[in-house]
């Protein structure tokens, strides 16, 4: 990629050899772009000249090609019965002849204080609360929806949005527009509008959207290619289930009728996927049902079935799909982790027909010995995109302390048209 010309200046070495700053810079960006994530952002506040180089558009695209290149696993770790969530990733598993362990790494934790809500995303690495508790100037508390970034910590506060009844939430990202989008769709028979909200366009302020008809959404989304695609339910009973597909950059929605009831949605190599598991407890086997949608006009669909081997030393009435590899690999991971117990995930590749369990180590010392519920999301993505362009409006969270309220601001939008492929 190409950064304009600039006036080439030199630095003298020890032995007088001049070395033009050119090859420093860029020396210097192709170390920082190979940095995870989080340190990559203390960097840009350590120095001027860094943090000028570290805010260039083209250091920006450079770590999210690298990023994709390195995607990870992300854990969501909630205490059972609290509103408490730890934040850990680790790298995906790839070589079944490499040893079956690897390390977690711990990011941040959002205690009870904050109130966090359940969550939506990943979306091209943030994720969104409908509400966390900020403490604002005066001292006082409030409620607001969230932009975060578990990697980095930072936060960015949205312009809340009154509801007088239960409301379902959705994170999209538009990677033509390079814009993201939180859908709040209201549940059947409620009054309350479904509402929109583009961030990173100067004064936010959620607006109505208009939809074809009433539906109940029930799963979380998952957004590929621009293109947010969930469950729900035409009716109050539950009869009648389709598959919403909403198109974050036109706003347009569109259902499919699903072959089958899938208990996740799934990115199966770019194509949407739903799967549904059948578990055994006798002979502790599980059934896996794969149905890829290939044609989105056609409503055409190639179906898989796969039984993954039976094993006294793994429980997989306990395990759950997570999502899938780029490379196609199935995982699942276990539902539920106690700290005295290890902890495993599940990579079931359907070409090779292997199936391989990787303990995860390194929750124990972050939680008590209660209950914590799993989520896992597979393919999370590092970045450095809750950046705007002031540098105080964005804020952080330090673990087991409320976030402060930061100040107005707006979320920064890539103006890139080249998107990488991740």
């Amino acid at each position: 990629m190409k950064r304009g010309r600039e006036k080439i200046q030199c630095q003298k070495t020890k032995r007088g050899r001049e070395i033009p700053d050119s090859v420093t810079t860029d020396l210097t960006i192709e170390i920082f772009s190979r940095l995870p994530a989080k340190s990559a952002a203390r960097f840009r506040s350590l120095s001027k000249l860094w943090g000028s180089m570290l805010h260039r558009h083209y250091f920006t695209e450079l770590f999210l090609t690298r990023s994709c290149a390195r995607p990870r696993l992300l854990f969501a770790l909630k205490r059972d019965g609290e509103r408490e969530w730890s934040f850990f990733s680790s790298p995906l598993f790839h070589n079944p002849y490499e040893k079956s362990s690897l390390s977690a790494d711990f990011h941040v934790k959002l205690s009870r204080d904050m109130f966090p809500t359940e969550f939506r995303g990943p979306a091209s690495g943030l994720i969104y609360f409908s509400g966390m508790r900020i403490s604002q100037k005066k001292g006082e508390d409030a409620l607001v929806p969230v932009i975060f970034n578990p990697r980095t910590r930072q936060y960015a506060t949205l312009p809340k949005l009154t509801r007088y009844n239960q409301f379902y939430s959705f994170l999209g990202f538009d990677p033509i527009g390079k814009q993201f989008k939180v859908l709040s769709m209201g549940h059947l028979g409620c009054s309350d509008d479904h509402m929109i909200l583009t961030l990173g366009t100067g004064e936010m302020n959620w607006r109505k959207i208009q939809y074809p008809f009433k539906h109940d959404p029930y799963s979380q989304g998952i957004c590929i290619n621009g293109v947010l695609y969930y469950l729900a339910s035409t009716s109050t009973s539950r009869v009648s289930d389709v598959i919403v597909c909403f198109d974050v950059r036109s706003e347009k929605f569109k259902f499919i009728k699903p072959k089958c009831f899938y208990t996740i949605l799934v990115n199966y190599k770019g194509k949407l996927g739903g799967i549904k598991l059948n578990g055994d407890g006798h002979s502790n086997t599980l059934e896996l049902c794969l149905w890829v949608l290939e044609d989105v006009e056609k409503q055409e669909w190639s179906n898989y079935v796969y039984t993954l081997p039976g094993n006294k030393s793994i429980d997989l009435s306990y395990a759950s799909v997570v999502g899938v590899t780029a490379k196609g690999e199935i995982v699942l991971t276990e539902k539920y982790t106690f700290r005295s117990k290890p902890f495993f995930v599940f990579y079931f590749n359907p070409e090779r027909k292997t199936f391989q369990r990787v303990e995860i180590q390194g929750f124990g010392e972050y939680y008590h010995e209660n209950l914590h519920i799993v989520s896992a999301f597979v393919d999370y993505v590092e970045v450095l995109t809750m950046q705007s362009t002031s540098s105080q409006a964005i804020a952080y969270v330090s673990s087991g302390e409320r976030p402060k309220l930061p100040k107005p601001q707006k979320l920064a939008r890539r103006t890139s048209s080249r998107q990488p492929s991740c």
